[in-house]
């Protein structure tokens, strides 16, 4: 006999109910536009596409590749990765709304050209309203596959036209966020003589510990991943590394840059870099809050914490810069004001007695509702095509 679950007891439940909610709800910045569910049979793709605002345009988020342990949980990182990308898109300055993508799987065990071209297709199908580009789990050459099915892609090859390794302006734009960051604690703008912890040194956090080591800081890294580890090691051999996350929160950082997956400041994590002395929070992991409040808990210590969505914004800007052709100097300078707009976060946070991740995100939310509000011109039918 089947066991079917009641709407109100299903575990998918809670999730689905947050594609509909509105501010009126009393859920800020929840509500979704549009879920697509993507299931292709013969290449074994299961994926989600999440739009959640196309307020200020086109909705623009990577797609992630990773082993879910349910489908539920794929949703909630679709419906968490994609609202990130609405407020990150917004304080970057760029008209584009935010969408993400999951691709349920291991990446180096199912991905194959089938699937992708597969996914490629449902891409197309939504007929622009959603731009995909690289996440976890997928890299450029992946994006020139499913550009075969879809011209609704960026962070694809230089040779065929694109931006490239989207994780080099997005390592460029956590330094430059660092930057401002270490310029409101201690006055100068720059990691100099500070010890620095980053967890997670793949595809962002490797290009982030060069800016470090350069710009003459002690560095600390974890990566459950010995290659990772390894190609650290043999380009910068006088970072030292630790066990894991739990011995690098010891490590008595100045600065603890999470680089991993999200949900990394958990109220243990922040317990422990209270108890250590950290002072600043800054690294390129999306959705570093694991649950709402934890920014609260970081002010209430003296930790100044950095809005990932604002200083990871690097690699979006740079994919987002393809759409017009591509120019890396031109993307690198939009980059560069990431130092700017985080001063200036920090700034609004004090004068209005707040965390910076709640000013961060009423500055979002103010741009994405006066620019949607324009909607309500009528445009001459030439002007509008």
């Amino acid at each position: 006999m089947t066991d079917v679950q009641t709407p109100a007891t299903h575990p998918a439940s809670g999730v689905l109910s947050r594609i509909f909610r509105t501010e009126q709800d009393g859920a800020p910045g929840d509500g979704h536009e549009q879920v697509v569910l993507c299931h292709d049979r013969s290449s074994g793709l299961k994926a989600i596409i999440a739009i959640h605002s196309t307020a200020l345009g086109p909705a623009l988020g990577g797609t992630r590749f990773f082993p879910y342990a349910s489908e539920e949980a794929a949703l909630e990182d679709a419906l968490n990765l994609s609202r990130g990308m609405s407020y990150k898109n917004a304080l970057a300055g760029l008209d584009l709304g935010g969408g993400k993508a999951v691709i349920i799987g291991d990446p180096n065990k199912d991905k194959n050209e089938a699937m992708l071209r597969a996914y490629g297709r449902f891409v197309e199908s939504l007929r622009g309203r959603y731009i995909t580009a690289c996440d976890v789990g997928t890299y450029v050459q992946d994006m020139d596959v499913i550009a075969r099915e879809t011209e609704f892609v960026t962070g694809r090859s230089p040779e065929h036209g694109g931006a490239g390794d989207s994780s080099i302006l997005t390592a460029f734009g956590v330094f430059q966020g660092m930057r401002a960051t270490a310029q409101a604690r201690w006055g100068q703008p720059t990691l100099r003589g500070k010890r620095v912890g980053v967890a997670g040194v793949g595809k962002v956090g490797h290009y982030l510990v060069g800016h470090l080591v350069a710009d003459g800081a002690t560095v600390v890294v974890t990566d459950p991943f010995e290659a990772a580890v390894n190609r650290v090691r043999a380009a910068h051999p006088e970072v030292e590394v630790v066990a894991d996350t739990a011995a690098l929160l010891q490590a008595k950082l100045d600065v603890y840059a999470p680089c991993a997956l999200g949900g990394a400041l958990t109220d243990s994590v922040v317990a422990a870099l209270g108890e250590f002395g950290t002072s600043i929070v800054c690294g390129a992991a999306n959705n570093q809050l694991a649950h709402p409040g934890v920014e609260k808990d970081l002010a209430d210590r003296g930790i100044l914490y950095a809005p990932d969505y604002l200083v990871n914004s690097g690699g979006v800007i740079q994919v987002a810069d393809e759409i017009d052709g591509f120019n890396f100097e031109r993307a690198k300078n939009k980059a560069t004001k990431i130092f700017d707009t985080t001063l200036e976060i920090f700034t609004r946070a004090a004068s209005d007695g707040i965390p910076p991740a709640v000013a961060a995100d009423r500055l979002a939310e103010k741009r994405m509702r006066e620019i949607s509000a324009l909607r309500t011109v009528l445009l001459p039918a030439a002007r509008r095509a």
